[in-house]
């Protein structure tokens, strides 16, 4: 699903514009970006959370030259943990149906 896909259904759902949709749609993303652009975590009841969490420096390997290691610098990275609500329906997923 594309964000467009879902400021389309949310339109139908609800008889509001699409406009009006993808303007709120829009700002809600801006608003969690900015969040995690600041480094705070955002807490969605059911749904999940979403953290920043920095990677450490690692060695990495070229597959095609094994034999030289190149150092990965840290880094900042954005994780998701599911919900319990969502993780439960997700754990109902029969993987043959994906």
């Amino acid at each position: 699903m594309t964000k467009r896909d879902m400021v389309v259904e949310i339109a139908k759902e609800t008889n509001i514009t699409q406009q009006e949709v993808a303007s709120v749609v829009q700002k809600t993303l801006d608003y969690l970006s900015e969040e995690l652009i600041h480094g705070r975590t955002i807490e969605l009841r059911n749904f999940g959370v979403f953290e920043v969490k920095v990677r450490k420096k690692r060695k990495g390997r070229n597959p095609n030259k094994p034999e030289n290691e190149v150092i990965i610098p840290e880094r900042a990275v954005v994780k998701f943990r599911p919900g319990k609500v969502l993780k439960e329906k997700v754990d109902k997923i029969a993987p043959s149906t994906i």
